[in-house]
């Protein structure tokens, strides 16, 4: 994970939405711990919201399917 947070520091140095949220899930994907995943999915989450990208469902599903977001009724 070393190289992955030398990676997550450069975006965030950058303020790269993009490459923090794909590095955040990647985090997430590398993780066997539920709060750690849960933890960077939820960064994951916020920094696409922030930036506005295509994968924010997807991740929210994730959260959900975790018990970590609420589905809308």
């Amino acid at each position: 994970m070393n190289d992955l947070n030398t990676r997550l520091l450069q975006a965030h140095e950058a303020g790269n939405s993009q490459a923090l949220a794909e590095l955040y899930e990647q985090a997430a994907d590398a993780e066997a711990d539920e709060n750690a995943v849960g933890f960077f999915l939820t960064h994951a989450y916020i920094h696409a919201l922030e930036g506005n990208l295509a994968c924010v469902e997807r991740l929210r599903q994730r959260l959900i399917a975790m018990g970590r977001e609420v589905p809308h009724h």
